[in-house]
């Protein structure tokens, strides 16, 4: 097998610091959408919270370390896994939801209260499985992770926009609605540009290795989307609840997987790879899984 831990995808520093500013932007144009009527609301239902809470910081995490041990991948691969499984949910998993026929409102809220869990909990989660997994504890000692560097770095991208865009939000709703229209399609789409021109520089790479993540990510993917789904139901949630927890918990953010990996792993091949795959399987399994669910009655 060709050892995808000694792989690098190249990315220079100045399309680095574009990322980092794309992120931001995303993020921002996300948090215009998110009140903090959103926060009060899922605080008036403690239990949809939990279960939020539980399926995205505590459960995913789990699994995914318990799957790496099953089926042992190569480090940097589960390096990938463990990252992706820590980011927070997906910006997109609301436009998703909407289709299904789920709760938006939920899961409008449960997005707004993740991206702010992930200030502390993505470093927290990443970090403790990747220690704990001794093949990936000894890429942590070789890079030398600053686990300050990797909190500082996620609430710049994270925190920051998210707090400025809801007050902005709150201080003026209508030229933030009208923002939130424009911003959010043209950043996300921006983003996407900036990461598939880092990979075009790298497409021979790409090409050589995407086969050692096929299966891994769409697995990995497929029952990120079921726990959340069995989990919702164990607790005898609402078919429609059901489906958000479902999509909230399979649609990761792995663009802030990938700025991260790119940021302090110098984009380790297994890592990049895997969360680059993740970040357009999800999008077509999560659009699959919501058309299914748009159709049933």
């Amino acid at each position: 097998m060709q050892d995808l831990d000694k792989v690098q995808i190249n990315f220079d520093s100045n399309g680095l610091w574009v990322l980092n500013i794309a992120l931001a932007v995303v993020m921002f144009g996300v948090a215009l959408g998110i009140t903090f009527e959103d926060f009060k609301t899922l605080l008036k239902q403690p239990k949809l919270v939990l279960i939020g809470v539980l399926c995205q910081f505590v459960l995913l995490p789990l699994v995914t370390f318990l799957l790496v041990i099953l089926i042992k991948p190569q480090p940097s691969i589960a390096l990938g896994m463990f990252m992706v499984a820590a980011c927070p949910g997906g910006n997109i998993s609301n436009f998703m939801t909407h289709l299904s026929k789920g709760n938006t409102a939920l899961s409008v809220s449960l997005t707004a209260f993740a991206t702010f869990l992930a200030v502390f909990m993505t470093p927290f989660n990443f970090h403790f499985y990747s220690d704990l997994y001794q093949p990936t504890a000894q890429i942590l000692k070789e890079v030398q992770l600053n686990s300050f560097e990797l909190i500082k770095l996620v609430v710049l991208i994270l925190g920051i926009p998210l707090v400025l865009g809801m007050t902005f939000r709150y201080k003026l709703p209508d030229l933030a609605s009208r923002f939130s229209k424009v911003l959010k399609p043209i950043s996300i789409l921006v983003f996407a540009a900036i990461v598939v021109i880092a990979f075009s520089k790298n497409m021979d790479v790409f090409n050589n290795y995407i086969h050692h993540v096929l299966a891994i990510g769409i697995s990995h993917n497929f029952i990120a989307l079921l726990l959340g789904f069995l989990i919702a139901k164990l607790f005898r949630l609402s078919f429609k609840n059901q489906k958000t927890m479902a999509i909230e918990t399979g649609i990761q953010n792995s663009g802030l997987g990938l700025l991260l990996i790119f940021t302090f792993f110098n984009g380790l091949g297994g890592m990049a790879i895997l969360a680059a795959f993740w970040g357009i399987w999800h999008i077509i399994s999560g659009l699959l899984l919501a058309l299914f669910w748009s159709k049933k009655k």
